[in-house]
């Protein structure tokens, strides 16, 4: 199960942070292309035991999840969900105070999924795939496949057009120096 071969399309093309809801967007595309791993990584797990290859699909799904998605919730919750707040109708601050609730939520389930993958990254020992850890990842796919859509069918298409090119500006290089630092 070598991680980037057993997803299609891993390596997408890069965009730079001059466009930064198109950068959102691709991480996205990285958010699907890990759960997709957790998710096979817990089939595996359930059907071949821990191995090489599981303890390798564990590193690379914590890795997406403890560095770059707490980024990409920061990006959101500073750039997107304010102005949102601020400027948009009843039914997007709605949508946004929902999406605040699922940061909160997700973080609460990755903390549970993570100590199981951290375990399986570096543990010689014999995984058990629990019950327990299945729902968690289920609930946690879940959880992001409907906050996805909602951030890409609503609330990024209301928060880019309520910026100008000089606040899209500001975005991308505050986006690029929080990576950078």
């Amino acid at each position: 199960m070598n991680p980037s071969s057993a997803l299609p399309g891993f390596n997408s093309p890069a965009v730079g942070f001059e466009q930064p809801f198109e950068m959102l967007e691709a991480c996205h595309d990285r958010v699907r292309r890990s759960l997709a791993l957790l998710g096979k990584l817990m089939a595996y797990v359930a059907d071949h035991g821990h191995d090489a290859q599981s303890r390798s699909a564990a590193a690379d799904v914590l890795r997406y999840f403890d560095l770059a998605a707490p980024l990409h919730h920061l990006d959101e919750e500073t750039h997107v969900f304010p102005l949102l707040l601020e400027q948009g109708d009843a039914a997007v601050r709605e949508a946004v105070q929902s999406l605040q609730q699922d940061h909160v939520a997700m973080g609460h389930l990755w903390l549970r999924l993570r100590l199981v993958l951290l375990n399986w990254r570096d543990a010689e020992a014999p995984a058990t795939l629990t019950a327990s850890t299945q729902a968690d990842a289920t609930s946690f796919s879940a959880l992001y496949a409907d906050h996805l859509k909602t951030e890409e069918g609503l609330v990024f298409p209301q928060a880019r057009s309520r910026m100008d090119a000089t606040g899209l500006v500001a975005m991308g290089r505050q986006m690029q120096a929080r990576r950078q630092g």
